[in-house]
């Protein structure tokens, strides 16, 4: 499955036309009457996307409902992560000396941040992925549902990833950003130099470029901030020379909170940015697919990523 429009040639003047004489009659082009290749497909092509975006929008729901129940869980502050029973603890090594895990030690800090109107809950499925496969830090924060503004909300994301340096001895964090989320953490890395601290930032589902599905005259201002042409992604397309932080944004060709789906791309000159293109799930399923989850853990790991369109269907 593809997204954009399909190759297909250039427009041209048929062969024989003239000023003087105009195109040929059909009795002498027994092409001109004949449908295309790409008119004859292309019904079928409509009737295929609309099928795979009524499942796609069923499995969102489906995954909404499950989300509600664990939503409450989610108000408060988490505790921070323990490691996963499969890591190798701390000890002592034969002839005294320390003993450090084989798994996750070389692996920094992860910091989560939840979309709109959301909150940590949304990552449960994924950071029991991550401690599972041996990371030893997983935090997953909450921002107020009463924030105004992505600028403000990125300086107390600030705040928190030096709190989180400071606790685990790490220079550096990964973060990974749910639609709104991912635009406060760029936002951190790219204006507030949050690129010292973040050695990669994962988005799922960002409107990097923003999304004509957020209306217009929404009293919200963190909302409207993420209209395509707003101040703000004004500024996060001005020039960001030097950014050290290594971005990779993951982008689903049914997500119907991104108007187009191409707005949850990240295209920056001067930013390390990968695309990953998912196929057949929606917006509320990427943080939760357990095919997105292991390329997820792949981009943390500093692995190369999958070229090709991660098939979620």
């Amino acid at each position: 499955m593809t997204v954009g429009p399909a190759d297909s040639p250039d427009a041209t003047t048929p062969a024989g036309t003239t000023a003087a004489t105009g195109p040929p009659r059909a009795a002498e082009d027994p092409q001109a009457d004949r449908p295309s290749a790409g008119a004859a497909t292309a019904p079928l092509a409509r009737l295929l996307h609309g099928a795979a975006l009524v499942k796609a929008t069923a499995f969102d729901l489906a995954i909404l409902a499950g989300h509600l129940l664990l939503y409450p869980t989610g108000i408060l502050p988490a505790r921070t992560a323990a490691p996963s029973p499969k890591t190798p603890a701390i000890g002592q090594a034969p002839g005294g000396a320390l003993r450090l895990p084989t798994e996750g030690r070389a692996h920094p800090p992860v910091v989560m941040l939840h979309g709109f109107v959301d909150n940590r809950s949304v990552f449960t499925l994924l950071r029991r992925s991550l401690l599972h496969h041996g990371w030893t830090r997983v935090d997953a924060l909450n921002y107020s549902p009463l924030t105004c503004d992505i600028r403000g909300a990125a300086e107390l994301l600030g705040r928190h990833v030096e709190r989180i340096c400071a606790e685990s001895g790490h220079s550096r964090v990964d973060l990974v950003g749910h639609s709104l989320g991912g635009l406060i953490a760029r936002y951190y890395v790219q204006r507030l130099g949050g690129d010292a601290r973040v050695r990669t930032l994962v988005t799922l589902g960002t409107p990097h470029t923003g999304t004509r599905v957020v209306p217009l005259l929404t009293p919200l201002p963190i909302v409207r901030q993420m209209r395509p042409g707003s101040a703000l992604l004004e500024e996060l397309s001005q020039p960001a020379r030097g950014c050290g932080t290594r971005f990779v944004s993951f982008w689903s060709d049914l997500d119907q909170l991104m108007v187009p789906v191409a707005a949850a791309r990240l295209e920056h000159p001067d930013l390390s940015a990968e695309n990953i293109r998912v196929s057949g799930i929606g917006h509320l399923a990427l943080p939760v697919h357990r095919g997105v989850a292991a390329e997820i853990r792949q981009a943390l790991s500093g692995k190369e990523l999958w070229r090709g369109a991660i098939d979620a269907a």
